[in-house]
């Protein structure tokens, strides 16, 4: 039977929107931990957010950052010599490949933003109080959500002059991603770093069966890139209604959580307990 990996976005997948709680996927959580199946965060979160859900979660496999700026793989995690290629950097206890913009690049469009007249807002530009109020998350992750390494969230506040932003954006050679904020960061997504991690997971197990949950538009990239795609409801009980060009990803019944559960058991339903 091929290996089975499964990447997983956080907020609002993995993570209630409404209350950043992963309850409700519990069991199935504990289900693949039983069968060794390596659960990836591809997240828009900062590695000081992920690490926190990491412990929560008990996970040991790699993770990708900052809607995939960069991807953290546990030192010793794959052979040396399966990583040579991707140039990666020692960052604590991690063998990092770096693949986005670094944020001092980032923050300097935001500036030149603001020179030429546009009412934007990073992370940097706000407190932890005023985020904490944004977002919902508690003073502490609120605190870790700056600590920002290859992504600037962001808020447009004359959002009349959006696209014209946007434009900018684009022409100074940066990505971005909309939804309930926005990112602005470089030339990388989280498909491209999903694509690198399956090729060391075929490198270290040979065919393997890609799985992906997301529930929205930045999920994108990554759910184009496996076997398997799922898209959970959003916190409106609604699937991303632009996941309707693309039939093969299969659309779950259930907000957030409980929807991933619903993913991660048909999965083990008809491809594990079937084989």
């Amino acid at each position: 039977m091929k290996k089975i990996v499964i990447f997983t976005d956080l907020d609002g997948t993995l993570l209630r929107a409404d209350n950043y709680s992963f309850e409700e996927a519990l069991p199935a959580i504990e289900e693949i931990r039983k069968r060794n199946i390596p659960l990836v965060i591809v997240s828009s979160k900062t590695r000081s957010e992920i690490e926190v859900y990491r412990k929560r979660l008990s996970n040991k496999d790699p993770f990708v950052v900052e809607n995939g700026g960069a991807i953290f793989i546990p030192r010793g995690y794959f052979r040396p010599e399966m990583l040579g290629q991707y140039s990666p950097v020692r960052v604590g206890d991690y063998d990092a490949i770096v693949l986005g913009a670094s944020y001092d690049e980032l923050r300097t469009v935001m500036e030149e933003l603001r020179q030429r007249g546009y009412r934007v807002k990073g992370f940097a530009d706000l407190t932890v109080r005023e985020i904490s109020e944004i977002t919902g998350l508690d003073t502490r992750e609120a605190e870790l959500s700056k600590e920002r390494e290859f992504d600037e969230v962001f808020l447009i506040e004359d959002m009349d002059r959006k696209e014209e932003i946007l434009d900018f954006i684009r022409q100074r050679g940066y990505q971005y991603t909309t939804g309930q904020f926005y990112h602005i960061m470089g030339g990388t997504d989280k498909g491209r770093a999903v694509r690198i991690l399956i090729e060391l997971y075929r490198r270290a197990f040979g065919e393997v069966l890609t799985v992906a949950i997301g529930d929205s538009m930045n999920d994108l990239p990554m759910l184009r890139e496996v076997n398997l795609p799922f898209a959970v409801k959003k916190i409106n009980g609604t699937h991303e209604e632009a996941f309707d060009a693309y039939p093969e990803i299969m659309k779950v019944d259930g907000i957030g959580p409980v929807g991933w559960s619903k993913a991660v058991f048909d999965i083990l339903g008809r491809v594990v307990d079937k084989s």
